[in-house]
């Protein structure tokens, strides 16, 4: 089978089509024949050497979520068959026309989306929803704040809390992607200026703050955040591209009683990855058979021209999604 492999740590040009072995099928397992596989800034960080995968998964072949259709059945599966419909999250392998998960850990794709839909909602959708709702604990009516707001995990966490009837703010360092938020619901846009946007948080919302934070930059954000919370108010860090150091002022910190708290899905246990599937399957794909959310994909590149798609990623041009197609 075709695969995307690193060749050696480095910029895009370390990343190569091989043909390699296609994996077997152990006991309990399915296999997978990839149609389209999501492009995620985790991708950049394990072709850089600096976020390698975890015990288990290829370590020379990035790849975190996929939608395909199942060609192999392990010894003792029973709740797939050859020729369904499946989308979910893997470790890593997802640059590559096969791919091998535990059954429990693939979930079916709702009825309705296409392929190439259904390869933009694992990371992004359960990423926000296990940030925001199972962590956060988002209740119907709060008032929320999601950074990178443009983002495939931002425009995810943006209608999810749409969705359960919050008040949502959001950041973007540009004013195309504020626009184009308002159309999924957004309530107010803040253009996040040298990384201040708090005062205008704070007035969005007649001064009461948020009572959520989805934080998807980190750094000096986090500080802002604190002054742009609620009493009570529960800060989200799920991604670090501002910096992985903040100085807070902890004063704030313990006067609103806020909790802060740190989140990532891909080195969790299995019997955590089985409870992420079926946050995929049991609160997100309803959603999505309805359309109460909807998948936002932006641009769609050949497994041949992974370098490509990982340098639009990088570039912050993207709004939504960035995929690779396998079934060419």
């Amino acid at each position: 089978m075709r695969a995307v492999v690193i060749r050696e740590p480095g910029g895009p040009d370390v990343l190569e089509v091989r043909e390699v072995e296609a994996p077997e099928v152990p006991a309990g397992h399915v296999r997978v024949a990839v149609r389209f596989a999501g492009v995620n800034r985790a991708d950049l960080l394990q072709r850089l050497g600096v976020y390698p995968a975890p015990p288990g998964a290829p370590p020379d072949v990035p790849g975190l979520e996929y939608a395909g259709v199942i060609e192999a059945v392990g010894q003792g599966a029973r709740r797939f068959a050859p020729g369904d419909r499946v989308f979910g999250l893997v470790p890593g392998g997802a640059y590559a026309e096969r791919i091998v998960a535990h059954e429990r850990e693939v979930a079916p794709a709702p009825d309705g989306l296409t392929d190439e839909e259904a390869a933009a909602v694992p990371e992004a959708f359960v990423t926000a929803y296990d940030a925001l709702v199972t962590r956060a604990r988002l209740a119907p009516g709060e008032r929320v704040l999601v950074h990178a707001v443009g983002s495939g995990v931002g425009t995810a966490g943006l209608q999810i809390a749409r969705a359960l009837g919050c008040f949502v703010a959001g950041t973007s360092r540009t004013q195309d992607k504020l626009d184009r938020c308002r159309e999924l619901g957004l309530d107010a846009g803040v253009l996040a200026s040298g990384g201040r946007f708090a005062d205008e948080v704070l007035k969005a919302t007649g001064g009461a703050g948020v009572d959520a934070v989805l934080e998807l930059v980190g750094g000096a954000y986090v500080n802002e955040d604190l002054r742009a919370c609620a009493m009570r108010g529960r800060i989200a860090l799920v991604g670090l591209t501002a910096g992985a150091t903040a100085e807070l002022d902890l004063r704030e910190l313990l006067r609103k009683r806020v909790e802060l708290f740190g989140t990532v899905l891909r080195s969790r246990p299995l019997e955590e990855k089985i409870a992420a599937a079926q946050v995929l399957e049991r609160n997100i794909s309803p959603w999505l058979a309805r359309r109460a959310v909807r998948p936002i994909v932006d641009r769609v590149f050949p497994l041949e021209d992974a370098a490509a798609a990982q340098l639009y990623i990088a570039s912050n041009a993207s709004f939504g999604k960035v995929l690779l197609r396998l079934d060419a």
